[in-house]
C-alpha cells in the first residue's frame, strides 16, 4: 500500500501559510492536528475517509478535519504526485460549511504550486 505523505507549501514570498497557522494554535490543538496527520499517513486515505478525518471539498481540493473540544481546525490540501499531498493552509472553522473563500484560496495556492513546479522542469 502506498501511504500518503503530507507536506506544506512554502510560497514564492517565503510564507508557509500552514506552518504559520499551526504555530499559532494552542498546544493541545497543535498536538491533536499533528497526531491526526500522522494517523492519516499510517492508516491511509480509505480509512481516513471512513473515519471522516478527511473530506473532498471541490475538484482536487480536500480538507483534514481536526477538532479538539469545541475548537475545529481545517487544513486544506491537494494531491501532487504519487503519494505526495500538499497542505496549502489552515483555519479555525466557525460554521458548519467550509467558507468558499478558503476553498478558492487553496485553489489559488495549488495553481501557484504547479506553475512553480512546471518552471523547474
Amino acid at each position: 500500500m502506498n501511504r500518503p505523505k503530507f507536506s506544506s507549501y512554502r510560497r514564492i514570498n517565503g510564507h508557509d501559510e500552514f506552518q504559520e497557522f499551526y504555530e499559532e494554535l494552542p498546544t493541545k490543538q497543535r498536538e491533536k492536528l499533528t497526531a491526526l496527520i500522522k494517523c492519516i499517513e499510517r492508516q491511509g486515505l480509505l480509512t481516513a475517509i471512513k473515519m471522516e478525518w478527511i473530506k473532498k471539498l471541490d475538484k482536487n481540493i480536500y480538507e483534514i478535519r481536526s477538532q479538539e473540544a469545541k475548537n475545529i481546525q481545517r487544513c486544506l490540501y491537494f494531491h501532487d504526485d504519487g503519494n505526495r499531498y500538499i497542505i496549502t493552509h489552515g483555519f479555525t472553522k466557525k460554521t458548519q460549511k467550509t467558507p468558499p473563500k478558503e476553498i478558492q484560496h487553496a485553489k489559488e495556492l495549488r495553481t501557484e504550486y504547479y506553475s512553480r513546479k512546471d518552471d523547474k522542469y
